[in-house]
């Protein structure tokens, strides 16, 4: 019976680094740890301190503040506690953390350097958080290039590769994903050539002329680019079929989620395709934003980050946490866009509100069942041309 990587570490964590070498899912599991809220815990990249173990994050002060504002709560308190009581990880440390979070350049960029007891260094990039701005930038990248935490990003691994000298992994889950594959692309060379791999966990891939501008070359066949069978984060812009599609016990977009994954034998579970209505909505949706030159994309991304932020919150869990006045503020705002823009930001809401389904399940105990069918309303609405 396949389990998720919580079970992988209960089952496996007796075993060091140094027994079984770092794998596909230990990556995984890293890009997930990396979603914590580490400020004030581990040294800033700039500062020259030394490193920072798990257990001593344990003990810290300011503990709870590690899940403050991260999806998931439970399962990442559940993740950092077999992690801590594992042998596998109980030497953890880390390093070269830093978070940055810049609305007025519409940025958020997070990144952290992970040393494992067998001298293996892991650099992770963090996907995109729980901020507003974060997912405005995400959507930046269908016409911006570089974004501003992809910019980022290289700075960061030129900075922190450069003080030390041995071989790394560089990885991130969804637009860390991203940011890891970018870094590597455009990285010193010197840094470049001691990769070992790069993981890009269901993160989107790039428009043709940005691999066609950046020596994609140099590092295609030390990436390593893993998403569920329901994929649409890490089918954006992916054009290259150069993937491994795993198993996911979620449905549709909770798929991203990597507690969902399906682990077997201390392996994500593969499966052959990516499902076939998945592939054709994937297929769609690439074709239609690569139809639209910079201006209609940038036109329609600016809209609905304006749609969005009618509701004035700054991060997602307070919008689906008020997600009825949020609802009614962003379909208010949406009557005042025009028919064509109308039509575009219709496909992308529905996401929004699938995420606020996933909140309400991984949060909220009391009535459930009444928010559930109020969102689903909305949805249906939607789908059916309707914004009340």
């Amino acid at each position: 019976m396949a389990g998720t990587i919580i079970d992988y570490i209960n089952t496996y964590g007796n075993r060091s680094f140094l027994e079984d070498p770092v794998n596909e899912v230990d990556s995984l599991i890293l890009c997930q740890f990396a979603y914590l809220k580490f400020d004030g815990m581990v040294p800033d990249v700039r500062e020259n301190k030394p490193s920072v173990t798990i257990k001593q994050l344990s003990q810290h002060k300011d503990y709870e503040k590690l899940f403050k504002n991260t999806w998931f709560v439970r399962n990442n308190k559940r993740l950092f506690q077999a992690m801590l009581e594992s042998k596998r990880y109980g030497g953890l440390k880390m390093n070269g953390y830093v978070n940055i979070v810049e609305t007025e350049y519409e940025t958020q960029f997070s990144a952290i350097t992970f040393f494992l007891e067998d001298s293996t260094v892991y650099v992770v990039y963090r996907g995109t958080d729980e901020s507003i701005v974060g997912w405005k930038e995400d959507l930046n990248m269908a016409f911006m290039d570089p974004i501003p935490g992809q910019a980022y990003s290289v700075k960061y691994l030129n900075m922190v590769a450069s003080q030390f000298h041995r071989p790394f992994y560089v990885a991130g889950h969804s637009k860390g994903g991203n940011l890891a594959v970018y870094a590597a692309m455009n990285c010193k060379k010197e840094i470049q050539n001691r990769i070992i791999k790069i993981y890009n966990m269901d993160g989107p891939s790039f428009r043709p002329e940005v691999l066609d501008k950046y020596d994609y070359a140099a590092v295609k066949e030390r990436t390593v680019k893993i998403i569920p069978h329901s994929s649409l984060v890490g089918m954006l812009f992916e054009n290259t079929m150069d993937y491994r599609v795993v198993k996911s016990k979620a449905l549709g977009l909770l798929q991203h989620d990597p507690f969902s994954w399906h682990v077997r034998y201390g392996r994500l579970v593969d499966i052959k395709q990516v499902l076939e209505g998945q592939k054709f909505m994937d297929d769609t949706l690439n074709e239609w934003i690569l139809s639209m030159d910079e201006k209609q994309v940038r036109t329609f991304v600016d809209t609905l980050y304006q749609v969005i932020s009618s509701t004035q919150k700054d991060n997602l869990i307070d919008f689906s946490a008020d997600w009825s006045n949020s609802i009614n503020c962003m379909m208010s705002a949406v009557k005042e866009v025009d028919d064509e823009t109308k039509k575009m930001l219709k496909k992308v809401l529905k996401t929004l509100f699938y995420m606020a389904q996933l909140r309400v399940k991984d949060e909220i105990t009391r009535k459930p069942k009444q928010i559930m069918e109020s969102i689903t309303q909305r949805i249906e609405s939607i789908e059916k041309g309707e914004f009340r």
